[in-house]
């Protein structure tokens, strides 16, 4: 049987991605990365499309030659069609549509979340030189990036269910936020992580929202940390960065863990698995592999390059919508809120 190819791309944020897949192994994933929102603190929408539309072209160039795969061999486009910045989006979606057009070739509208938790499907090359099984069905997902933090039950790769997520702000938005506060440049998130590892985790301690269900709520404590920081006298977050760092990484995993062990319990599933771009902080992954030990959990954690925003994990999902027969066509339209 001839062997499925995808080509996937990724716009959803300020990273323009473009990747290629055959039969469900990742053959590149090349990521663009945009340093001109440094200066402000933040992304600015605007500047991240402008990027989008310098870096598509040799993004996508430089994911096919990687993979030494011809224009010619490829079996369908996959894309990011929501969520995200609306204007990011449309520069990947126009693309994709242009290029199914002319090459004429059908068209796959890929969810960015259930991308990211699909991303646990791709195999990662093992020390022994094996590659590693994806991981088993069902399996929960503890999916944490800067604009969502979700619980997941998936059951199949097309299959997945959100049974907890945030009524408010996202755990990465709670990193980059603290970071902020404590006079971090952007983005701080992987700044408190590399300082965290140098600081006594329980040097201080934040408020933890009591919210019901599976739900989080991480607004509170931002607000605590706030709080505490202004009634510090000067010089204190530079006398204190590495123990504040540790405390507000620690305070948000356990926030995390706790939910994610009440839905095993809820659930009965022990397969479990994390995503997103918070999913790269180290002291997480650590925190989940213990956690995984003591419960008995059977863990999974993408690769560091399948955890931030890739085209990798949209050529993956790209690949099991293929075979399933779930295309779109060119009347297709981005959504920056779209829900699964």
């Amino acid at each position: 049987m001839k062997p499925v190819t995808i080509l996937a791309i990724e716009s959803s944020c300020d990273e323009t991605s473009a990747s290629v897949c055959v039969d469900g192994k990742i053959l590149s994933n090349i990521i663009a990365n945009q340093s001109v929102h440094e200066a402000y603190g933040g992304v600015v929408p605007e500047l991240a499309s402008r990027a989008h539309m310098q870096n598509i072209v040799p993004v996508v160039d430089s994911a096919l030659a990687a993979a030494h795969c011809p224009l010619s061999a490829i079996d369908a486009i996959a894309f990011t069609q929501a969520p995200g910045l609306i204007g990011c989006l449309l520069v990947g979606t126009q693309f994709a549509k242009s290029l199914s057009l002319a090459l004429n070739k059908p068209l796959i509208a890929v969810h960015h979340m259930q991308a990211h938790v699909l991303a646990n499907m791709i195999p990662q090359p093992l020390p022994d030189g094996t590659v590693s099984a994806p991981i088993a069905f069902p399996f929960l997902c503890l999916t944490v990036s800067g604009g969502h933090t979700q619980i997941v039950l998936a059951t199949s790769p097309l299959a997945q269910t959100v049974i907890g997520q945030t009524i408010d702000d996202a755990a990465g938005e709670a990193f980059d936020k603290s970071a902020k506060l404590l006079g971090l440049p952007y983005p701080g998130g992987p700044l408190i992580d590399q300082y965290a590892k140098l600081g006594n985790p329980l040097a201080f301690k934040f408020a933890e929202p009591q919210i019901p269900e599976l739900n989080f709520s991480f607004s509170g404590l931002k607000t605590s940390i706030l709080y505490f920081l202004q009634k510090q006298e000067t010089g204190f977050i530079a006398a204190n960065l590495h123990d504040l760092c540790a405390s507000i990484q620690h305070s948000i995993i356990t926030i995390l863990l706790k939910k994610l062990n009440k839905a095993v319990q809820q659930i009965g599933v022990k397969n479990i698995a994390i995503a997103g771009g918070v999913s790269a902080n180290s002291g997480l992954r650590q925190a989940l592999q213990d956690m995984g030990k003591k419960k008995g959990w059977k863990t999974h954690i993408p690769a560091f390059e399948y955890c931030t925003d890739n085209a990798g994990m949209i050529a993956i999902t790209g690949y099991y919508k293929y075979l399933a027969g779930d295309f779109t066509d060119l009347n297709v339209s981005p959504s920056a809120r779209a829900e699964w």
